[in-house]
């Protein structure tokens, strides 16, 4: 009986221990089960166009959060996918992160990170590294994905973090809160806060939360350095308006930087002692002095011959070149920070050739009422139209869509209209025709299936890029083909007749040379070898810049294409073809130099190379009277360089010191303000 009783307590007491052990794999079971805690849709754009979308969810797992993204858009047919995960601990920080994938249509990442205590294993490509893992930071590689910057943001709040952030595989962060703004979205308005961030791109992006710290709209620029917008699913109407108010809020902070730069003063500036090269003579004027007053010249010449007004702030030159201050006549403004590279380089006009409408509307307003930094923009507004590889959103797709598009633009005060490569022949004549009516002109590509030649017929004033002269130079009966260069005979019919053509409609041209430099040169050859800019860079452009180029199979073939490009050059020049210098950005300010270069390279002397980008585009662009020379009664654009550029055009890289808008300001420090060395 006894053993009965104690088999069937045994018994009990084993089913107890059963039920306990069950009840505790249930709770441990329960503790790793994953649940989706936040899922969400960010509509990507490039210069406003909707171009892909982002998905993320984040899940939980015990006290362990997991962020995946999903990234993709096409970018003018290229396809751009980016995938990356994110495992951090329940204060948000980092435990792993892997992201692959591309960021620009040219631009692959493929990275890991493995936290592992206070030491870090990471993987760029084939290289594999360990690293100190500072006691905050964050890991996150660029602008993309956006939900990383929502992590990102959400980390640094949790941990009230106010400083500068560590970033792993490498950098720092900082953000910078800048006020809130109300949004209207349909028939509600929304209060978000804005942030400025910088670090994971060159220069600064704009990010606005909402209270629930959730990122709703980033406005910054992709790995290729285009404007970019990733706004949150539901807020597409006010894109434009994040738009506007990133522009201006960029132009706001570089104000402040303006502001101890070159604090505002009363009364004249004068420059003493300086060589006077004003953008006209062959030889400078010794020994001269120059009178800015109220942001003009009212007096130069030799020190004798020019009275010095009572109370001048008075600026010893040290025998510098006084040079009138340049024009970039192919700009795209894509941050505000191009406005103290420009200004660094010396340049104080720029023209851009396609941009967004209300970024560059406030950028131009801004500059030209004294609250931002930057050069004075002339704006050429881009028109498309109905295809793949279009680009922006304001299109010519309908006669009616396209005189609406020119009127917009006028109305906006824009200079001139820009052409894109999808725009048809007969929507070209309209665009033209209404341009002309308005008092407008028409620059940009040679769209698609048409030559310059046509281009021009159909209205062109100007065009944009060298390679658009090869078909009208090329021999009859050419066929391209790819990796073979095109051999062109410059005393053939062909040339003298396309020659002829454009003399007679006055065709102006931005050949772009450094564009295609970059492009062609043979990747083995450092890029910063022949445009020494290159090695001045900050971290975030240095990669993207230095690594180009052509292999070395391609090499021989790229050589001859940049040679033919500057023939084509030269030839336009010889033939007295107007010819204004522009860059397509390449290496920011320094490209124009560059591209001065390659004009004295194609034949051109120094003095014409630097008329090239001043006297000539002023008159281009009839701002002669104001801009161009430096002479009595014109705006004070000028810049004190080290050496004599009408010896030497490379001297232009000695830039010391730049006057604008009636202030002077110093070169090394309007580099350094946005990350460059000087």
């Amino acid at each position: 009986m006894q053993c009965f009783v104690r088999s069937r307590y045994f018994r009990a007491l084993n089913y107890k221990i059963l039920l306990f052990l069950l009840f505790v794999f249930a709770l441990q079971t329960s503790a790793q089960t994953s649940s989706i805690v936040e899922s969400g849709k960010f509509r990507l754009h490039k210069f406003q166009q909707e171009i892909g979308e982002e998905t993320y969810e984040i899940t939980q797992t015990g006290d362990s959060l997991l962020v995946k993204s999903n990234f993709k858009f096409t970018d003018r047919g290229s396809p751009v996918p980016l995938t990356a995960t994110l495992k951090t601990n329940i204060n948000l920080t980092p435990e792993s992160f892997e992201i692959k994938g591309n960021t620009a249509r040219g631009s692959t990442i493929d990275t890991s990170i493995q936290i592992n205590g206070k030491s870090a294993s990471i993987r760029e490509g084939k290289e594999t590294r360990n690293a100190n893992v500072p006691a905050k930071f964050f890991t996150i590689a660029g602008y993309a994905p956006t939900v990383l910057q929502q992590m990102l943001m959400r980390y640094l709040a949790k941990n009230k973090i106010k400083s500068a952030l560590e970033t792993l595989p490498s950098g720092a962060v900082t953000v910078e809160k800048r006020g809130t703004d109300q949004i209207k979205i349909g028939d509600k308005t929304v209060a978000l806060e804005r942030f400025i961030v910088s670090g994971l791109i060159w220069g600064r992006e704009s990010i606005w939360l909402d209270g629930q710290n959730n990122l709703v709209a980033l406005v910054g620029v992709d790995a290729e350095f285009d404007h970019f917008e990733a706004i949150r699913d539901g807020y597409e109407a006010a894109l434009a308006t994040f738009v506007e108010k990133a522009a201006a809020d960029g132009m706001a902070s570089l104000a402040e930087i303006s502001q101890k730069l070159s604090p505002t003063q009363k009364g004249a500036l004068v420059i003493t002692n300086a060589n006077l090269v004003d953008g006209k003579n062959q030889e400078p004027l010794k020994d001269a002095v120059i009178v800015i007053e109220n942001g003009r010249i009212t007096a130069l010449g030799s020190r004798s011959a020019v009275k010095i007004p009572k109370g001048a702030k008075m600026f010893d030159a040290q025998g510098k070149y006084v040079v009138p201050g340049l024009f970039d006549m192919h700009a795209h403004f894509e941050q505000v920070e191009w406005g103290p590279v420009y200004l660094a380089a010396g340049v104080t006009t720029v023209r851009d050739v396609g941009n967004e409408f209300e970024f560059m509307t406030s950028v131009r307003d801004a500059i030209r009422e004294g609250r931002g930094l930057g050069p004075r923009m002339l704006l050429a507004g881009i028109i498309d139209g109905d295809h793949p590889t279009a680009l922006g959103v304001i299109r010519g797709k309908t006669p009616e869509e396209a005189r609406a598009a020119v009127n917009r633009y006028y109305n906006a005060g824009f200079n001139q209209i820009k052409i894109y490569s999808s725009i048809t022949p007969e929507i070209l004549k309209i665009i033209c025709d209404e341009a002309h009516r308005l008092g407008l002109t028409v620059t940009g590509h040679v769209p698609r299936g048409m030559t310059a030649i046509q281009a021009v017929e159909a209205g062109m004033d100007q065009i944009n890029h060298v390679q658009y002269l090869m078909a009208p130079f090329a021999p009859k009966g050419f066929k391209p083909q790819f990796g073979v260069p095109l051999k062109i005979d410059f005393n053939s019919d062909e040339v003298k007749n396309s020659i002829k053509f454009f003399k007679e409609h006055n065709t102006v041209f931005d050949p772009t040379l450094v564009v295609f430099e970059m492009l062609f040169h043979p990747a083995d050859v450092p890029f910063a070898s022949f445009e020494p800019g290159a090695a001045k860079l900050p971290r975030e452009l240095y990669a993207p810049i230095n690594n180009t180029g052509l292999a070395a199979k391609d090499a021989a073939y790229g050589l001859e294409t940049l040679e033919l490009f500057s023939n084509i050059t030269r030839e336009l020049h010889k033939n007295g073809l107007t010819i204004v210098a522009g860059t397509d950005q390449v290496v920011p300010g320094h490209s124009l130099r560059r591209e001065l270069e390659l004009y004295v390279k194609a034949g051109f002397t120094p003095l014409e190379a630097l008329q090239a980008a001043t006297i000539v585009p002023a008159r281009v662009m009839k701002m002669d009277k104001d801009l161009g020379t430096l002479e009595e009664g014109k705006i004070a654009d000028l810049i004190l360089v080290d050496g004599n550029p009408l010896e030497n055009i490379s001297n232009l890289r000695n830039t010391k010191y730049v006057v604008t808008g009636g202030r002077m300001f110093d070169c090394a420090a309007l580099w350094q303000s946005v990350g460059f060395k000087p």
